[in-house]
């Protein structure tokens, strides 16, 4: 079986990595990731992630692994922000509270599609105006749900996490192995 990795994203490449897996091809969804209205959090996140899986072709001999990242304070859904100002607005938000990670799944073979929601809460601490102003000038935040990289500066601004840290970067390493395994790819196997 071909790993097919239906997500353009590096973190997702370094994390399937660390599994031993190098994906055979790499095939970026488009699709629109708008939520709908009055959609909650967590219904969103897994539709994304099966949406992405059922626009890619899957032949007989692949499994496709595609995910979806979002942050969530309160029913607030915190995407990638548009700009720096939107950034802000997050880490302010996000400053001082506790918020939740969802990362959704979705593993598609010729056998059928396989899905899996992985919630991990995250507190940041109390952040003053230098620590938003810095980060915010690093432009780490662009591109990531809620604003923010754990696995990069921004990890200094959290004292705790409860759940999965890969998740939080973009892809829950043990749901992930466990809904490969089910597809007939072994973390050992290499693509």
């Amino acid at each position: 079986m071909k790993l097919i990795l239906g997500s353009a994203s590096p973190r997702r490449r370094e994390l399937l990595a660390q599994l031993g897996l190098t994906p055979a091809a790499i095939r970026a969804p488009d699709i629109d990731e708008t939520p709908r209205k009055g959609e909650p959090p967590r219904d969103y996140v897994a539709r994304m992630a099966r949406e992405k899986a059922a626009v890619l072709d899957c032949a007989a001999d692949e499994v496709v692994l595609c995910a979806d990242t979002t942050v969530t304070c309160g029913r607030r859904i915190l995407g990638k922000p548009a700009d720096e100002k939107e950034a802000a607005e997050f880490l302010w938000l996000l400053s001082g509270r506790r918020h939740h990670v969802l990362t959704a799944v979705a593993v598609r073979s010729a056998t059928g599609l396989r899905e899996r929601l992985v919630d991990t809460v995250v507190r940041f601490r109390p952040l003053s105006n230098e620590d938003v102003n810095t980060y915010l000038a690093c432009g780490e935040w662009q591109g990531k749900a809620g604003g923010y990289a754990i696995q990069g500066r921004a990890g200094a601004f959290i004292p705790w996490i409860q759940g999965s840290f890969t998740g939080v970067v973009g892809l829950p390493l043990a749901e992930t192995a466990t809904l490969l395994a089910a597809a007939g790819i072994r973390c050992e196997e290499v693509a």
